[in-house]
């Protein structure tokens, strides 16, 4: 036990441990709330208590009154390993974790963020979720998203796949919130699901104050018991903790480093909003997949040798040519506007095209929709036969490229795949009110 001298005395006299359900008192105000661990380090005279609404707080304990509300056995959880009482009332859910600032601690000494926690840890971290559903935890690998390369991609996939025969009603996936884009796209093509798939994360790892796992966690947990059979990302909906939108696998996308609130649908809107574990709002101007309407499949072939190429004033043809020296398979490019580059980079695209190797144009604006007929520079574009990416972002048309090369290595046939909506990543049209929300 890391608490020491003063602190340990305070809580050794009330005989209360870490996992114990406490009020505690000072001066007006009152707490109630789960006694945390802390830091070796950290400064004496302090506890951390985990309030009703995830939070974490510090609490000086100088003239301050504790009383034990319940001792923490009700978790039903051993730090020798995870006991679960399964309630046949409850649906079986999975947790599979990846790793990310969901499952890291900070190293107090140098204020790093580290990847490690378990799936157990996750759970143990915030056991107001065994009210909600029985769980199969799953550490698949504990890395920082950064590092998260297609190869992952498929053995998520796989170990969705797995569960899901092995009789999962719903999965969670913990994911670092860096690369979460990327991942809910890929598990979008590899997965024909009929059950929901719910990738989720943190911007605060979970052994912070103000941490933003547990209202991510369990409304996470509220969608993959829902009836939206789709695979989505459940993130906090704004500032405050109070609700998380549901947004399509396909069309989200991180838009600040460090805001809890990061996550958007771009060119669409969130499937559904959640509060407390439940959904309460679906979006009624989005069709979504029903749970049990699509059979189990899982399409797993991936080409990695593709590139994402971003257009900017001054960039050397040589960029793209260095990619067809390399033997890429396909590049992604982000133009200007409607999906422009300069004529100087004609030629290197021609090559690339003689070569076989598919483009896809995407645009660096992200709202809106590619449309190479309107100019001169994009018709020479349409005729050297790239593809238009729509209104994909350029993120979720690099992942859909990678994973039409792994389908068919033939250009009109990764030509179809692009071109064709296959997890809701095209929209019908492109609204001004998406940008506007």
């Amino acid at each position: 036990m890391p608490y020491k001298e003063l602190a340990k005395d305070f809580l050794d006299k009330a005989n209360i441990s870490i996992g114990d359900r406490i009020s505690i008192e000072k001066e007006d105000i009152s707490y109630k709330g789960i006694l945390r661990d802390r830091s070796e380090d950290g400064d004496d005279g302090y506890i951390v208590l985990k309030l009703d609404n995830g939070y974490n707080l510090g609490v000086d304990i100088a003239n301050a009154k504790i009383k034990l509300i319940t001792h923490g056995q009700k978790l039903k959880i051993k730090h020798d390993g995870l006991k679960i009482v399964n309630d046949p009332n409850n649906p079986n859910l999975s947790i599979i974790s990846t790793g990310g600032t969901v499952a890291s601690t900070i190293d107090y000494k140098s204020g790093a963020v580290h990847p490690e926690f378990t799936a157990e840890d996750l759970l143990r971290a915030n056991p107001e979720l065994l009210d909600y559903a029985n769980y199969n935890l799953k550490t698949l690998f504990n890395i920082l998203s950064e590092n998260i390369k297609p190869e992952h991609w498929v053995k998520i996939a796989k170990s969705i796949f797995d569960n899901i025969n092995s009789g999962a009603d719903g999965i969670v996936v913990a994911h670092g919130t860096d690369t979460m884009h990327y991942t809910s796209a890929a598990l979008s093509f590899i997965l024909e699901t009929p059950v929901p798939i719910v990738v989720t994360g943190a911007q605060k790892s979970s052994d912070r104050p103000s941490t933003d796992a547990y209202l991510n966690l369990i409304n996470s947990v509220g969608a993959a018991k829902s009836e939206i059979g789709e695979v989505t990302v459940c993130m906090h909906a704004d500032l405050d903790d109070e609700y998380c939108f549901l947004h399509r696998g396909t069309k989200v996308r991180k838009m600040h480093t460090s805001r809890r609130d990061t996550f958007r649908s771009i060119n669409a809107e969130p499937i559904a909003t959640l509060k407390d574990g439940k959904i309460v709002k679906i979006n009624p101007h989005i069709d979504y997949n029903k749970r049990g309407t699509k059979e189990l499949n899982i399409h797993e072939n991936f080409e990695s040798k593709v590139a994402i190429i971003k257009n900017f004033p001054g960039i050397s043809p040589e960029l793209i040519d260095y990619h067809i020296d390399k033997g890429y398979k396909g590049l992604l490019i982000e133009g200007t506007g409607l999906g422009h580059v300069g004529d100087y980079m004609f030629d290197s695209i021609k090559r690339a095209r003689e070569e076989n190797i598919a483009i896809v144009m995407t645009s660096q604006c992200l709202y809106g929709k590619v449309n190479m007929n309107v100019y001169s520079t994009g018709r020479k574009l349409i005729n050297a036969n790239v593809i238009s990416g729509g209104d994909m972002t350029p993120e979720t048309a690099y992942v859909k490229l990678c994973w039409a090369l792994g389908q068919s290595e033939k250009f009109e046939e990764v030509e179809k795949i692009i071109t064709r909506n296959i997890a809701g990543e095209l929209s019908k049209k492109s609204s001004l009110k998406h940008f506007l929300n």
